[in-house]
């Protein structure tokens, strides 16, 4: 007799306690749960409106004004760079016509037959003989400054367009797709038979 109470006691003991068990099982499931109306049923991505002229406006505004289209762009640190790229420009064209002028303008004076030219006095401004630079010397001269002068303005004329370039295409990709639906990654993957690595690109595209 007693030993059949042990048992229903301990049968009665292991039911109590598979229920709490089971009852907080439970308790732990619905806390974890995400409630229905919280779950998110699709995901909604909001992408900005593509604007099919705004290369050509950064285009435009930089050939009005160098560094407006980089404004436009909200590429302002690229300004202070356009500027100095021109200004360099500018300085060497203007150094080497203000040269080409100073010599033309002797040899000018020279085939006029004078001999008022800067090269026909010395530093303290002493009558010389013989001018310090001959009348071929004075050709040379100009040719030199011509041609750096040529030089100068076309490297000017292709910074300016570079400036002009450089916003249209940094307008271009202002505006480029780089969402999920569209990824290009690298692939790797070891061969099992001959044991050889493999390397490669997976491009995925989600409709």
């Amino acid at each position: 007799m007693p030993n059949k109470l042990t048992k229903v006691l301990l049968l009665a003991i292991s039911c109590c306690f598979s229920s709490v068990l089971s009852a907080q099982e439970k308790e732990n499931k619905a806390k974890d749960s995400i409630p229905a109306g919280l779950v998110i049923e699709k995901e909604i991505v909001t992408r900005k409106p593509i604007d099919p002229l705004r290369p050509a406006k950064a285009a435009f505004y930089s050939a009005v004004l160098p560094g407006l289209g980089q404004a436009y762009n909200k590429k302002y640190w690229k300004i202070p760079i356009v500027y100095g790229a021109l200004g360099t420009g500018i300085y060497f064209f203007t150094r080497n016509d203000k040269q080409y002028n100073r010599y033309r303008d002797a040899y000018k004076s020279r085939l006029a037959g004078l001999e008022t030219d800067e090269f026909y006095f010395d530093s303290q401004g002493n009558k010389l003989t013989d001018p310090r630079i001959s009348d071929d010397g004075l050709r040379r001269a100009q040719q030199l400054f011509r041609r750096n002068k040529e030089i100068s303005l076309l490297v000017t004329i292709g910074l300016y367009a570079l400036n002009i370039i450089d916003a249209n295409v940094d307008a271009h990709l202002l505006q480029y797709n780089v969402d999920e639906n569209l990824t290009l990654a690298p692939h790797y993957e070891l061969n099992d038979i001959d044991q050889n690595n493999k390397f490669g690109l997976t491009l995925n595209f989600k409709f």
